[in-house]
């Protein structure tokens, strides 16, 4: 077995060969809407900012970190595989200090290390199921232990696959990708933001295509006509996610984790 992209379900076919809408038209932007709906549901969320980034999994790690992290903030990263070193990577870039706490891969990260190794964090930021290995890093007492600091989470491969609750386990900042568990080819990244980070957004990020500021007002405005244009929207991924989750939510969550325990 291969980490992905997996096979999509039949659903999510027959849509992508639907008929392509406008991305303001109501009929779309009533799709948008329900879609956000479903993926609260697979995020364990009530988050109001919860929307499809156009773009892969990659798209929503740069989203997560462009909009919450601040030249020369302290941002503690775990690294157990390829996606920690590159969460390392993307908030370097974007000027953090960045804190790496290293487990051997094939391990987990200790927790505890994670929130001992620097006082005041800005950030911590963790790969939930790290795809390099298959390992899953215990999220759930890094909630607990955040202090003040955001908890960001990689659930690029979880998010469908394993038990995943984002407010019962105090994540801030969230993000997946289509193409795993959620059986819907690659394209979109599924992003949720907790109230307590929104108030932590900047105001101006470097990147205006991933500028949650801008995005939200095309994905939460309302479909009655109070949306403000951003992007095109790939219309047809979004018909394709809102059927897959359709499909796994018509599964059951917990039936979906023990299928993919097997």
């Amino acid at each position: 077995m291969g980490p992905g992209p997996s096979n999509p379900y039949p659903e999510v076919t027959m849509a992508l060969a639907g008929p392509v809408v406008g991305h303001l038209d109501p009929q779309f932007l009533e799709l948008l809407d329900h879609t956000n709906d479903r993926l609260r549901e697979a995020f364990g969320t009530s988050n109001n900012l919860t929307l499809p980034v156009s773009g892969t999994g990659s798209a929503g790690m740069e989203a997560a970190f462009v909009n919450f992290v601040r030249p020369g903030d302290p941002v503690v990263v775990g690294v157990n595989g390829v996606f920690g070193e590159r969460m390392c990577e993307v908030a370097g870039r974007h000027g953090a200090e960045v804190v790496r706490v290293d487990a051997a891969w094939g391990s987990p990260v200790d927790p505890e290390r994670l929130l001992a190794a620097h006082p005041s964090p800005a950030v911590i930021a963790v790969v939930h199921a790290e795809t390099s290995t298959g390992v899953r890093n215990d999220v759930e007492p890094l909630g607990r232990g955040k202090g003040t600091a955001l908890l960001l989470v990689d659930m690029v491969t979880s998010l469908g696959g394993i038990p995943v609750a984002v407010d019962d386990w105090s994540v801030d900042i969230a993000y997946s990708g289509t193409q795993k568990c959620l059986g819907v080819p690659p394209g979109l990244a599924p992003l949720t933001v907790s109230a307590r980070a929104l108030d932590r957004l900047l105001e101006r990020p470097s990147s205006w295509y991933l500028d949650l500021n801008l995005l939200a007002r095309y994905v939460n405005d309302g479909s009655g006509g109070g949306r403000v244009y951003h992007h095109t929207a790939p219309v047809a991924m979004v018909a394709a996610l809102h059927a897959g989750l359709g499909a796994l939510l018509d599964e059951g969550l917990a039936a979906a984790w023990e299928r993919h325990a097997v």
